[in-house]
């Protein structure tokens, strides 16, 4: 006499325990991609900033009213590895570099930086 079989019942929780690590791992990366993303707007807004304090601030005093203004809007998280510079007389522009986090801001860092660029006409004084 042959034993009832049970056919795929609890199939699915089998299926859904082996997938379940590889829908963790797509997570991971694609909210990796997200930041990587982030940190791309938030240099070329930080060089928008920056170039617009630039232009507005006396030669003199161009390079620290630069980096501040470029590091004004970023959180502690990206501001603690972002450098800011600018230069040009005329024409001023800003660069600033900022350093990808890994998973969380703010815990560690990628070895390599993302940049952003920008430039604007220098405003005459009255």
């Amino acid at each position: 006499m042959r034993r009832p079989t049970r056919g795929d019942r609890g199939q699915v929780t089998v299926e859904l325990l082996g997938m379940t690590p590889l829908i963790i791992v797509t997570l991971t990366v694609v909210w990796q991609f997200v930041l990587v993303g982030y940190t791309f707007t938030l240099a070329g807004n930080a060089a928008d900033e920056a170039v617009r304090a630039g232009t507005a601030a006396h030669r003199g005093e161009r390079q620290a009213v630069c980096e501040q203004a470029g590091k004004d809007k970023l959180s502690e998280a990206w501001r603690s590895g972002a450098t800011v510079s600018c230069s040009g007389s005329g024409y001023v522009t800003a660069d600033v570099s900022l350093r990808v986090p890994v998973l969380f801001p703010g815990l560690i860092d990628f070895p390599f930086t993302v940049h952003g660029h920008a430039g604007a006409v220098e405003e005459e004084d009255d």
